[in-house]
């Protein structure tokens, strides 16, 4: 999905010539921080919140406020996740998209870019959720793929996290079922370290468990 496609029409630009009470006004309307400043459709920049209020006066025109104008935007044709590691890493609720002449074609926000999220990450589909702890070493996709699908599951989704200062990575995989007890069986048969699941555990695979910690408390 490319970032134009996440565009909200209903976020307002600013012109050179508005005022910073219009501007004021217009963020305590849209609940934003910034907004993007435009002059004959070419984007000039974010102008902040912050940065109105400390105008004193309120009649002060936007333009004249361009050396404080915050350089962030998305190309129209980025790929969306681009504009989630940008509007992440400079802590932005509303972020520009301009086309490759520098022509404001729309503003993101952060809603349009959960939303789009969430689809991505199957969030729509029904199953079930697995989190394991593997090596970086260890780790392999097509193992795992060849795991999942022996149990006649299928994966929707799978996303790996790094953990801080260590070579773990957090590997959450989003499956088209509900009925995890096999498949979580057969993971930790292969030694993998399964910290978290949600769904239905099919009876037999609970009747196993209940079977081995039978046999643990009995060898105490």
């Amino acid at each position: 999905m490319q970032s134009k496609a996440l565009i909200n029409n209903n976020i307002p630009e600013l012109q050179v010539a508005d005022t910073v009470s219009k501007a004021l006004q217009l963020m305590a309307d849209f609940r934003v921080a910034h907004l993007p400043v435009v002059k004959d459709h070419k984007f000039l920049g974010l102008i902040s919140e912050e940065e109105c209020l400390d105008q004193e006066d309120e009649k002060t025109l936007i333009g004249s406020l361009q050396p404080a104008f915050i350089q962030i935007f998305v190309r129209a044709n980025d790929h969306f996740l681009n504009a989630v590691v940008v509007m992440n890493q400079n802590d932005m609720r509303v972020l520009p998209v301009i086309n490759e002449k520098n022509d404001f074609e729309g503003t993101i926000t952060i809603c349009e870019l959960l939303k789009a999220l969430g689809e991505y990450a199957g969030s729509n589909e029904l199953g079930g959720i697995i989190v394991m702890e593997i090596e970086r070493v260890h780790y392999s996709v097509s193992e795992l793929s060849r795991i999942v699908e022996s149990t006649h599951h299928n994966i929707l989704h799978l996303n790996t996290t790094p953990q801080n200062s260590s070579d773990i990575l957090t590997v959450t995989i989003h499956l088209n079922n509900r009925e995890l007890g096999s498949l979580v069986t057969t993971l930790q048969r292969f030694d993998y370290h399964v910290t978290y699941f949600t769904g239905n555990k099919d009876e037999k695979t609970e009747i196993e468990q209940n079977y081995h910690h039978l046999m643990n408390y009995l060898d105490i």
